[in-house]
């Protein structure tokens, strides 16, 4: 078993993204990505590939509590180092210490600015109103404004300590479940990962809404294996499960699934019969108290209404010109879930956050050749997919939801399911060995034409080739 991301693998994912980013810019002359997504882009696969290397090898035999300082404090210094650095960056590209196009995190500060002077009582009464999804990021963002002011610095410095705490969620969840080694490369991938990063960087809610998935999977988890069973800990995973419809219900709704799927088909090593019969239990009176709520009838809507949605996200890309969106089925974009979104190399429509994170994308992209590895191996070869049935069913069911949703390629929608590909990435990385690395080198080529073809369809789906 490999204990840490070899240094040769480093290389060729930093030569991979360099040839491929000049094949597109050469290929694409006119439509060139602009000097700061390059340079940007370059830093972040530079930063992710020589870190991912460095600190795996340097911390593999730190003992385990010093390990988890040293991970925690790295993360929150590059995560406060880009709140600081996007803060002005936006600010000289924007006009305003937001990103490009700014819609939703404008308009969730705006929110929180009235609803604070308008008064608690009346800003609930309006957000009883609004869709439950809708609800909880605001109200977070309110009661941190009623406290702090309307500091946009310091509810980014909080996005910060939030996702660095993740990190160490993930490396207690990846450990239990892929091994100690699969574990510390799991944080220090998120750690490294330029995509969490970026989000502290935005007004959005997806870092507190990450924070809150994985805390409720490292929760449940440690229930699961715990041998004892306690009340305290059940009513925790519970809140934070519920508390995740009040941010996408979508996302409550694959945490619970993935948790009561967990319950019957998790092996003996993981959960005692004993636990397994007491959790049963449980979870069936949850959800008798959840049936006919709120909470239900919103997940009813959203999945009888998804072909609709989909159908809709299609016709409304090709009215605006995007032609070959129509093809981009659930049937066709669910088989490559586990490696979406794709970089985009190009400038075209003016998307700029896409060209910002293109980066972040390719990262996602060359790691998911070591997701494919563990999925199969954990099936085929060790079959021990029983023991990862939690994680590999809250990726399947969240990615296949919004791969039916239309939002397949959508890197925000997609964002929930990093971190648990990240963890499999890292369980691929720890699997190597001299037989399934050919496979590997395989997918070396394979992401360049992955790249390049993503290229062509933005450009081709506008009529531009």
């Amino acid at each position: 078993m490999i204990r840490f991301f070899p240094k040769q693998i480093s290389t060729t994912a930093i030569t991979v993204y360099l040839i491929t980013l000049g094949a597109v810019s050469l290929l694409f002359l006119k439509y060139m990505l602009g000097f700061d997504f390059l340079i940007i882009g370059i830093a972040w696969v530079l930063f992710f590939f020589l870190l991912s290397n460095y600190y795996t090898q340097r911390w593999m035999d730190v003992e385990d509590k010093k390990f988890v300082r040293k991970l925690f404090t790295t993360a929150l210094l590059f995560r406060l180092g880009w709140v600081l650095f996007s803060y002005v960056y936006y600010y000289i590209k924007t006009g305003i210490p937001f990103e490009f196009g700014a819609s939703d995190s404008f308009g969730y500060h705006s929110a929180a600015e009235w609803y604070v002077d308008m008064g608690w009582t009346q800003a609930l009464e309006r957000l009883g109103l609004t869709p439950l999804s809708d609800r909880g990021y605001v109200l977070y963002l309110t009661a941190l404004y009623w406290l702090i002011g309307p500091n946009i610095i310091v509810t980014r410095i909080l996005k910060s300590i939030m996702s660095a705490y993740s990190c160490v969620l993930i490396y207690k969840l990846a450990s239990r479940n892929a091994g100690e080694s699969a574990g510390r490369i799991a944080g220090i991938f998120c750690c490294l990962m330029p995509n969490l990063i970026m989000y502290c960087g935005l007004h959005l809610k997806e870092t507190e809404m990450l924070f809150l998935t994985i805390f409720a999977l490292e929760r449940a988890d440690n229930l699961f294996r715990n041998k004892t069973i306690s009340f305290w800990n059940i009513l925790l995973v519970a809140v934070l499960t519920l508390s995740l419809f009040t941010f996408r219900t979508v996302l409550g709704v694959s945490v619970l699934f993935c948790i009561l799927t967990a319950i019957v088909f998790s092996s003996g090593a993981v959960m005692s019969k004993w636990n397994r019969t007491i959790l049963i239990f449980w979870a069936a009176i949850g959800l008798l108290v959840m049936a006919g709520g709120t909470i239900t009838n919103e997940a009813q809507s959203y999945w009888e209404h998804r072909d609709e949605n989909q159908a809709a996200k299609r016709d409304h890309q090709v009215s605006k010109g995007v032609s070959w969106a129509k093809y981009a089925t659930g049937a066709v974009m669910a088989p490559i879930m586990f490696v979406l979104p794709f970089p985009t190399m190009v400038d075209v429509d003016e998307q700029y956050n896409q060209q910002l994170i293109h980066g972040g994308n390719y990262v996602r992209v060359f790691l998911g050749g070591f997701v494919i590895l563990a999925l199969f191996s954990s099936i085929f070869v060790k079959k021990n997919w029983r023991d990862l049935i939690m994680l590999d069913t809250y990726l399947v069911s969240y990615l296949g939801i919004i791969c039916m949703s239309g939002f397949a390629n959508s890197e925000r929608f997609l964002l929930p399911g990093l971190p648990v590909l990240l963890i499999l990435a890292a369980y691929g990385v720890s699997l190597l060995n001299a037989r399934n690395y050919t496979w590997v080198r395989t997918w070396f080529w394979i992401v360049p034409v992955i790249t390049i073809g993503w290229a062509v369809f933005k450009l081709g789906s506008r009529g531009i080739l």
